[in-house]
């Protein structure tokens, strides 16, 4: 089951903040774990070449790039070297967003489109690219990350990535309603609190960086108690990305140990 061998998998932010397993980074190497040939993408070089000697050093296959998936000339040169390197594009993972603090009032305008352009843009334009190549070979998967917070409040002030993540969500399904009849499938993953090395940033914006008390919160605002992390998130996009889930579209599913289902 779950076997991609044959596979062509295009991942966005593929590389991590930090040390550690980020949620690109965990899903790029389980797909190539699962004989997917990767093609990775980073804004820096540095963060996607970090993934690719993890998926060669255990014999996968992978090439990577830089690019700013914000700009429709990078995506177009993006979508294009892949074709170009392996042929076809049989799954896209859109993983790339940031959230910044704020609400209408103390959001400046250009953050506020900054965090549309991240968040939300960046899916857009990569569909926009991915899609005919699908198309054109019949068949695709697409899965895009999206959050809890475009679900639900989830304690943090962040009007711009909640409707951002929202949007991507409405976006995904209404897109996998266009596509079903030409053999293509659009999924959304909708993580809650994960524990990778973004936490720390999110403690430095949310919490005075007081990184300890930050990460102690999000642990019991989960109904199980703890924080997931970048491979709960991974597992779920292999499967929604595999052929296991051929008749799966237009859907989310959410990776949150229960916060969703709660009220507190």
């Amino acid at each position: 089951m779950l076997n991609l061998k044959g596979k062509i998998a295009l991942v966005t932010g593929c590389g991590s903040m930090g040390p550690g397993w980020g949620n690109g980074k965990a899903i790029a190497v389980l797909l190539a774990r699962q004989g997917a040939s990767v093609f990775g993408v980073d804004l820096t070089l540095e963060s996607a070449r970090v993934t690719e000697q993890l998926i060669r050093d255990e014999g996968g296959t992978v090439e990577v790039m830089a690019a700013n998936v914000k700009e429709a000339t990078e995506v177009k040169r993006m979508v294009e070297a892949c074709v170009q390197r392996f042929g076809r594009i049989d799954i896209l993972i859109n993983n790339v967003g940031r959230s910044e603090p704020g609400g209408p009032v103390e959001m400046a305008e250009e953050v506020w489109d900054e965090q549309m352009d991240i968040n939300v843009k960046t899916a857009y334009l990569c569909m926009k690219h991915v899609l005919p190549v699908m198309e054109a070979q019949g068949a695709g998967s697409v899965v895009s990350i999206s959050s809890v917070a475009g679900l639900r409040y989830v304690g943090k002030p962040q009007v711009g990535y909640a409707a951002a993540k929202a949007a991507m969500m409405q976006l995904t399904k209404t897109t996998a309603v266009l596509y079903a009849p030409k053999g293509v499938r659009l999924n959304c993953v909708v993580p809650g609190l994960v524990f990778t090395p973004l936490v720390k940033r999110l403690a430095d914006k949310y919490a005075k960086g007081d990184f300890d008390g930050f990460v102690a919160h999000r642990h019991q605002q989960v109904p199980m108690g703890h924080m997931g992390d970048a491979w709960d998130v991974a597992n779920a996009v292999l499967f929604l990305a595999s052929d296991e889930a051929r008749y799966i579209t237009g859907q989310s599913i959410v990776v949150d140990g229960g916060l969703v289902s709660a009220t507190r």
